[in-house]
């Protein structure tokens, strides 16, 4: 197997692959906006390994996906599921669960990878990185590995947001669980479930959210006390394609019980990531299951926690349309308009006003949406939006 070892390169995670859909989208029911741009387009190559690293792939069997055969002589670096942008222009990404099961993902070892974005050459480089681990045993429950190294069997962690003191704090779609991390990686505390909500994984048992639908989007309060986490799934009894959005408590490390609504186009999309604009506005990845050609709906809103038509549920606004970017200047070589038409987009963060940067997950090396038979890159845009967000200056601030 060939592979692709760059100097400095850190290992990456893969998320679990969506399920394609057929249903068409419904129409858009919050006006059509004025077209946001691609500004700055770079990629990572989908066969990039932690030199020297582990193993890994090894449930995967021997059968070429996508023309790349497994299993790995070294960790891949992939599935970007979250990102949180630095001070120095890098950027620290999350790596999910692996391989997209828990079946899969036992010599997977989950990380947070620091990148760095060079737009001028359309490349990214992979700078270092922290393996997550629970050394003081908080996980009360068998793990894969006697060293307390975190795996994909363990948990699947799919957003991440850093406190005041550089600390990460994860979401995961096996319990659901809000996990904390210090800035080595060292889990601090227990994972906190989240009441009333059982993923298939959850020991308690009787699960009440499908598999790989636990938080898919956590975000901090801009005035950093209390946390946003957004399933990626409708719980039981819940009307279909309604998510909840719960808050968090940091001081007293609890849900508070409050709650809100988040309603999908269609039951059949998804999530992908959520960040706080404001104290009362998020945006928040939506897309379909589908990939290339196929790919309908992949769209950035601005949600609203205020309710101004009093439906009970978050009010929408579509800020960028991502198979429809203005692309004049053809950035990165790529044609005009822009399409970003990957299974799982999984990560957006703001980087001023008016710009907003968004990846994918590319899932190694299950996707192919930019080449058929081909694994598809992780690709890192940055979107000009049409106007201005009116973010809270906190945010724009925040490192």
């Amino acid at each position: 197997m060939r592979r692709t070892l760059a100097a400095g390169l850190t290992l990456l995670t893969v998320t679990a692959l969506a399920t394609p859909t057929a249903a068409a989208p419904e129409a858009n029911r919050h006006g059509a906006p004025k077209q946001a741009s691609l500004t700055n387009f770079a990629s990572l190559p989908a066969e990039t390994y932690v030199p020297g690293s582990e193993p890994s792939g090894s449930a995967l069997g021997t059968t070429p996906v996508n023309g790349v055969t497994p299993p790995f002589a070294d960790q891949p670096v992939q599935g970007f599921s979250g990102v949180l942008r630095n001070s120095d222009g890098t950027y620290d990404v999350l790596s999910d669960n692996g391989y997209g099961t828990k079946a899969n993902s036992a010599d997977f070892n989950l990380r947070i990878h620091r990148i760095a974005p060079d737009f001028r050459s359309g490349n990214v480089d992979v700078l270092g990185g922290i393996t997550l681990t629970d050394p003081n045993g908080h996980i009360k429950t068998p793990l894969t590995r006697a060293d307390r190294v975190l795996t994909g069997a363990d948990l699947d962690v799919e957003s991440f947001t850093r406190g005041s003191d550089g600390s990460y704090w994860m979401g995961d779609e096996f319990g659901p669980y809000l996990l904390h991390f210090d800035r080595a990686g060292r889990l601090l505390a227990a994972p906190v479930p989240l009441p009333g909500v059982r993923a298939p994984e959850n020991p308690a048992g009787n699960p009440n959210i499908g598999g790989s639908k636990g938080f898919e989007g956590i975000t901090l309060s801009p005035d950093g006390k209390t946390i946003n986490a957004l399933l990626e799934g409708t719980v039981a009894g819940d009307t279909p394609g309604t998510l909840r959005l719960n808050e968090f408590d940091i001081a007293s490390n609890s849900f508070t019980g409050k709650k809100w609504v988040y309603q999908l186009e269609n039951p059949n999309f998804a999530i992908g990531d959520a960040i706080a604009v404001d104290g009362n506005r998020l945006l928040i990845i939506e897309r379909d299951g589908a990939q290339g050609v196929d790919a309908l709906v992949k769209r950035v809103y601005l949600a609203d926690k205020r309710d101004r038509d009093k439906d009970g549920k978050l009010d929408k606004t579509l800020v960028a349309d991502l198979l429809n970017l203005a692309n004049p200047k053809h950035v990165g070589g790529q044609a005009d308009p822009f399409r970003f038409p990957f299974v799982t987009i999984e990560d957006v963060t703001i980087l001023d006003d008016r710009t907003i940067a968004v990846l994918n997950d590319n899932n190694f090396p299950s996707s192919s949406g930019r080449t058929p038979g081909k694994p598809d890159n992780n690709e890192f845009i940055t979107i000009r939006l049409a106007e201005n967000l009116h973010a809270d200056p906190r945010v724009l601030r925040r490192r």
